[in-house]
């Protein structure tokens, strides 16, 4: 069982906040379903968000989430409906399923999160398979049709290989009604996937081969400036302000000279903000690859001098992401210090949907790192977080009701933007 030690209670500002959109609730949720209704939103995600007590906004959103061996049991019971329903409205007659994992078979947690997901969509009622491209192993594919590896938890996982599924299919000895991926594409859409006649959710055109971080944030801006002129707040509660630097090579003092610059000018924006607002706290940026995920390809600025002098170790974690892909496009974000504790050490929301519907999430936290870093990073840890807190009180850390309310709004506004972004996306594929 997760810690049941309390995170950090609201603030006044907090109080002050909830209070006004509970008094514009219905105009809020009229807004959102307004929305909702004219998009088909993504299958499943993970949005991650930072609350500073002043601010709190989405600073991450994943369409592949790997968490779903964090989620609590009753948001997975939850998952089981959700799923069905999402599954039914795009592929109506539904019946085998192919989760197409990343390629990290050495990984026993990413294999744990999908044994969890494979069977919460054969809870809904589907035959469900687990596939991968199998490239770093390719011999694999050239001597049997799958491998059985063993999960962090000690459970057996079926790995499949890709390219045999396909074959299979071909030759009429399978049949596949629909792909979910739970890989981020990052290198590129492999050919026999493009070509694929099979449905595939959510979009491949939305990997983070294609994908740009700050095209998400266009869309969450514009979004909640709506929702933040329903209630009459300033905006830049709910969102971070950033910059992007494009075409850089992290180890040439030119061009980190050339992202000081825009870290400069960012920062004197958010200090505005901070003057406006009244905040005393000293304002900080962090800089990440504009593509990609896994915590990969991220660092904070403290100062944007400390740029030019930043060591050989810092540029090589931020030179190279996930599948060791070279970054050449960076997002300078506004960073957000978190209120929460877990155990007293710093904690972060992570908040998991299926289309736009809550099935809880987590509390990421790091014993290592303080309120202003990044806690998605190796030594982390994560405590579940549970949807109906109010009917069991037994899974996961405590949180208040009230403030989550927020989140979960926060979360469905992510989720309308990343729907317009895939909209964009397979516009431009077309």
């Amino acid at each position: 069982m997760d810690s049941m030690e309390p995170i950090c209670t609201t603030t006044e500002d907090q109080d002050r906040l909830i209070e006004t959109i509970k008094n514009k609730q219905d105009q809020v949720y009229a807004w959102l379903e307004g929305h909702e209704k004219k998009i088909l939103p993504p299958l499943y995600s993970s949005i991650d968000l930072r609350d500073a007590g002043f601010k709190m906004a989405v600073v991450d959103t994943n369409l592949f989430p790997a968490g779903f061996n964090n989620l609590c049991e009753h948001g997975l019971l939850d998952s089981v409906a959700f799923f069905r329903s999402a599954i039914f409205k795009r592929v109506p007659d539904c019946k085998k399923i192919l989760i197409l994992a990343e390629e990290h078979t050495r990984n026993t947690w990413y294999l744990e999160n999908v044994r969890i997901l494979q069977q919460v969509i054969e809870q809904a009622g589907f035959d469900v398979k687990i596939a991968t491209f199998l490239t770093i192993q390719p011999a694999f594919c050239q001597d049997v049709n799958f491998i059985e590896l063993m999960t962090a938890t000690n459970h057996p996982v079926r790995i499949h290989c890709f390219k045999r599924i396909l074959q299979m299919i071909e030759q009429g000895q399978e049949k596949i009604d629909l792909i979910i991926m739970n890989n981020d594409l990052i290198t590129g859409i492999p050919e026999n996937l493009r070509n694929s006649k099979i449905p595939i959710y959510p979009s491949i055109h939305a990997g983070w081969h294609s994908r740009l971080k700050s095209h998400h944030f266009n869309h969450t801006g514009e979004l909640m400036e709506e929702f933040a002129k329903i209630i009459g707040q300033d905006p830049w509660i709910f969102s971070t302000l950033y910059a992007v630097v494009d075409q850089v090579d992290i180890n040439r003092p030119e061009d980190r000279s050339r992202i000081q610059d825009i870290a400069t000018t960012l920062l004197k924006r958010i200090e505005e903000k901070y003057r406006e607002h009244g905040i005393k706290e000293k304002p900080y940026l962090v800089i990440k690859a504009d593509a990609g995920t896994y915590g990969m390809g991220v660092s904070t600025i403290e100062n944007p001098k400390d740029l030019l002098e930043m060591n050989r170790k810092t540029r090589n974690k931020l030179y190279k992401g996930k599948s060791a892909k070279i970054i050449e496009r960076y997002l300078i974000q506004e960073g957000i210090p978190t209120i929460h504790e877990v155990d007293q050490h710093p904690s972060e929301v992570c908040i998991y949907q299926i289309e736009t519907n809550l099935i809880g999430g987590f509390y990421r936290t790091h014993p290592g790192k303080t309120d202003r870093e990044i806690l998605n990073s190796q030594g982390m840890e994560f405590k579940k977080m549970c949807p109906h807190l109010k009917k069991y009180g037994d899974c996961g850390v405590h949180h208040d009701l009230n403030i989550f309310d927020v989140y979960r709004i926060l979360a469905r506004i992510a989720a309308i933007a990343t729907r317009l972004e895939i909209n964009e996306l397979e516009a431009k594929s077309s």
